[in-house]
């Protein structure tokens, strides 16, 4: 079996795909890829910060004051166009001849003086997550209601500090009791299994199509067969084999998200980055490799199955495609708001890995929790390589 073993992980280790996967990919590209989406998203939303809306009014006449204050407005632009109808108003959104328009009621002033509330009309494209447009004209729109409530309230005979308690009779102070490991690992943790576990997946398939199907493939699987070796340690040196390279590129993942937020917490000066990583025990990080273990194992040897059933080598990764993506849905739980780790979560497979990650990197784990954690997990794996072992040993699925 151990030779199997590491017979089989050196000849994969040579394999510069299977290193492309393993080391590259964890190690580089992927921070790469983070980086890259980070700056362009900040560089999006510093974009539509800084972005001029084109605007126009309609029944500007209506409130003078607010027409006033958009024109004097750095966000705002006044666009000359004539528009009329609804329908001429949206087309010339879609047509991108301007950002805004709003439609003031005629009857604003009367309204106002009679204490009634004034419905205007904003037309605009709210498409863009970000939502730039939507909050710089609910800001500008806000400061002209307060300008219009102290107007009403001086009316009344209040002075300044009355108008401040009438408009926020209660304020909260805040404390909040979360440190900031839990609110890092509230807002983050849920994203890294949704990288480690799929990269485990991704480490286990390609040598698992190489080690079955490949070798279906290159007409070696009869030549194996034939030496003194069982069928069953056959297929766990193998299992072992593929179980070793799906570790791996989860460890080294590991190692590369915390070297590379240290390097960039040191670089951009944020102290608070290398101090929450800092905060993550030794223990923590064992934990989180410990956890992948069974979950690789799991991956492994479906995979393996997989392989030894397939013909050859691209018909083995037609059978592997949808696994991929059943392989989110669990994982997705991780990211899921309100969702936390508890027993009946504890016994999900690859859900239950998904949580617990997220709770070690938040300091707020249950680790009696770790215990049903490990239970239902070997079990799967157990019974993943059972099945892997007994379909290896038709001779109907070896030589189909």
């Amino acid at each position: 079996m151990w030779q199997v073993y590491i017979k089989e992980l050196i000849e994969l280790l040579r394999d510069k795909k299977t290193l492309f996967f393993i080391v590259a990919l964890p190690m580089v590209i992927f921070p790469v890829l983070f980086g890259l989406m980070g700056f362009l998203g900040a560089k999006a939303a510093v974009s539509e910060q800084e972005k001029v809306i084109r605007y126009l009014l309609i029944n500007e006449s209506a409130a003078p004051e607010f027409a006033n204050n958009l024109f004097y407005h750095n966000d705002f632009k006044p666009v000359e166009l004539k528009l009329e109808t609804e329908a001429e108003i949206i087309e010339a959104i879609k047509a991108d001849k301007l950002d805004l328009v709003i439609v003031l009621n005629k009857d604003f002033k009367s309204q106002f003086d009679n204490s009634e509330t004034s419905v205007w009309k904003a037309y605009f494209n709210g498409a863009n997550l970000i939502g730039g447009i939507k909050f710089k004209m609910q800001d500008a729109l806000a400061s002209f209601n307060e300008d219009l409530q102290k107007q009403i309230l001086s009316k009344m005979g209040f002075d300044p500090a009355q108008f401040e308690a009438f408009k926020q009779p209660v304020d909260i102070e805040q404390f909040d009791t979360a440190d900031e490991r839990e609110s890092f690992g509230e807002k983050i943790g849920g994203l890294i299994p949704y990288i480690l576990i799929p990269l485990c997946l991704t480490g286990a398939m390609y040598p698992a199509i190489d080690l079955g199907a490949g070798e279906k493939e290159r007409g070696t699987i009869e030549t194996l067969l034939l030496t003194p070796i069982s069928r069953f340690s056959l297929v766990i040196g193998k299992f072992l084999c593929i179980t070793t390279t799906a570790i791996m590129t989860a460890l080294i993942t590991i190692f590369s998200m915390v070297f590379w937020s240290y390097i960039v917490g040191q670089m951009l000066d944020v102290k608070v980055v290398s101090e929450i990583l800092a905060s993550v025990g030794f223990l923590d990080y064992g934990l989180i490799v410990l956890l992948l273990v069974p979950v690789s194992a799991i991956f492994a040897a479906t995979l393996l199955a997989i392989s030894i059933y397939a013909s050859s080598y691209k018909e083995a990764q037609n059978y592997m495609g949808p696994l991929s993506i059943l392989v989110i849905f669990p994982v997705i739980v991780g990211m899921t708001p309100g969702v936390s780790l508890n027993l009946t979560w504890s016994l999900v497979p690859i859900a239950n890995v998904s949580l617990a990650i997220k709770e070690l990197l938040k300091g707020t784990i249950d680790y009696s929790l770790l215990i049903p954690i490990f239970a239902s997990t070997g079990f799967f794996a157990l019974i993943s390589i059972l099945f892997c072992v007994h379909w290896f040993n038709k001779e109907s699925v070896l030589f189909r």
